[in-house]
């Protein structure tokens, strides 16, 4: 039978549809439904003239460990507590969490950092919308997988170069690192990212650039929701990734083996902002009350998980279907035994020779109590948004041509867009102290390549750099 063109592409739809459900362990797009008794059990603090104005609210996530908070919300009742009947929506990936916030799909959604700030200014890959951010989820949690093959050339995980080669660690990382695409064909010199214009290729480029390679020339960027990393490894379509967890970690020796983790997010920028809780400003001001509740409502979840003697439940309650579905499918293995590094704290890099590289650390996913190893102000805590990072962020989608210049009006568009005066009243009704400023200094030390930033003068920072883009670029689609 002769097949047409519709044909063909109908067959494209189903099969990559089909990879993205089997590699998710998932049969469907299946949100967390009904209360738990947990839920049930609790009685609402809100009454009378507080009662949000529309209690029934659908919120997305992604199947990564950034929906911990999510899950606790909805487990242990704390929407609830606050008046709200949520219903989860399983997000397949970054650009749908975003654009169903964007679109009126969904009321709200964690996105990526960058998110909220490129479709302010409208950066390249980004929808031009009016979209606020609320609060910060979580910081840290994510990392960069290279494959075998980059391992094989010599490539190493970044702390092994710091420990080798000290101050000359990036010299000799991107020596090793050019070395390999040096003797790759085009189609072999691909990075995947999880959203354009995000903090994740941002970071993919700023340490690549660090090192002194180009990443506008050395190598291509594509775009690949989260669950399909580790397929599109093993299958050749790309040679390495950034990704949250636990996409990471599916990917090591004793797991998936395909690869292995260069560096953790926190690596490039100590105490950056991975996932914002996204809304659009509409949302606001219609619903000022509902706001107030969600907001409460996801900073009391993202307190519960971040107490060390509950992270363990946390880890176990993602691996359920309806959040990553990240289940060990080996008869006794550890139920936690992919999302638990990131969030316990004992992340192991992995690698091809047998050497154990368990990282024990505090810091390695932040969901409110920072650890002292962070520098920090009087009063912060993760969950608040600092938007000087906005600024930060407006800077690399500028040095990176997705938009023609640095903002003008940045600090008006840092204002509108992260509402962190919302945040300042809402946590002081809970009695939490927040920092009194909205900008703060990034001191060198925080930085791979210790360079700080001072956001009141992000021209300067921009053009500190020698290796940025002066055209847009161009992104490739998966």
């Amino acid at each position: 039978m002769t097949k047409t063109r519709r044909d063909f592409i109908k067959g494209i739809g189903t099969t990559t549809a089909g990879m993205a459900l089997s590699s998710c362990a998932i049969t469907g797009n299946t949100g967390a439904k009904g209360l738990t008794e947990e839920a049930l059990a609790i009685k609402p603090v809100v009454s009378g003239q507080d009662l949000p104005e529309k209690p029934d609210i659908t919120v997305g996530y992604v199947p990564v460990n950034d929906c911990a908070p999510f899950a606790i919300a909805w487990k242990k009742g704390f929407f609830r507590k606050y008046g709200l009947n949520v219903t989860l929506n399983r997000e397949a990936s970054w650009a749908t969490s975003r654009d169903g916030i964007i679109f009126g799909r969904l009321d709200a959604a964690p996105v990526v950092s960058g998110a909220v700030t490129n479709a302010r200014i409208g950066a390249e890959g980004a929808r031009h919308a009016p979209l606020c951010a609320a609060m910060t989820i979580h910081r840290h949690g994510n990392a960069m997988t290279m494959n075998k093959a980059m391992w094989d050339f010599g490539l190493r995980p970044w702390y092994e170069y710091q420990q080798q080669y000290g101050d000359g660690a990036l010299e000799a990382f991107g020596k090793d690192f050019r070395g390999y695409f040096d003797n790759q064909p085009p189609e072999n010199r691909v990075w995947a990212v999880v959203l354009s214009s995000s903090i994740y290729e941002y970071f993919v480029r700023y340490i690549s650039a660090a090192a002194g390679v180009d990443p506008l020339k050395e190598f291509r960027i594509i775009i690949v929701p989260p669950p399909q990393m580790v397929t599109n490894v093993r299958i050749g379509s790309m040679q390495a990734y950034m990704v949250a967890e636990p996409w990471n970690t599916r990917a090591i020796t004793g797991n998936e083996g395909i690869g292995f983790t260069f560096a953790q997010g926190k690596e490039v920028w100590l105490g950056h902002p991975d996932r914002l809780l996204g809304v659009m400003e509409s949302f606001i001001e219609k619903y000022p009350k509902t706001y107030r509740s969600l907001v409460k409502a996801m900073i009391e979840a993202c307190q519960y998980c971040s107490k060390v003697e509950n992270r363990q439940e946390v880890a176990e309650l993602i691996t359920d279907r309806s959040f990553t579905g990240a289940k060990p499918k080996k008869p006794g293995a550890p139920i936690a035994k992919f999302t638990g590094p990131a969030i316990l704290g004992n992340y192991n890099y992995g690698g091809f020779d047998g050497k154990n590289r368990t990282v024990k650390a505090a810091d390695t996913t932040i969901f409110f109590d920072i650890p002292d190893n962070l520098p920090k102000q009087p009063g912060e805590h993760s969950t608040f948004l600092w938007r000087s990072r906005s600024i930060w962020l407006m800077t690399q989608a500028a040095r990176w041509g997705q938009i023609h210049e640095f903002p003008k009006n940045a600090d008006k568009l840092a204002e509108k867009g992260w509402r962190t005066d919302l945040y300042r009243e809402i946590a002081t009704e809970m009695g939490i102290e927040c920092p009194k400023d909205d900008y703060k200094v990034e001191p060198p030390e925080v930085f791979i390549d210790k360079k700080g930033f001072d956001p009141s003068n992000p021209v300067g920072y921009l053009n500190s750099f020698e290796i940025r883009a002066n055209t847009p670029t161009r992104f490739f689609m998966s």
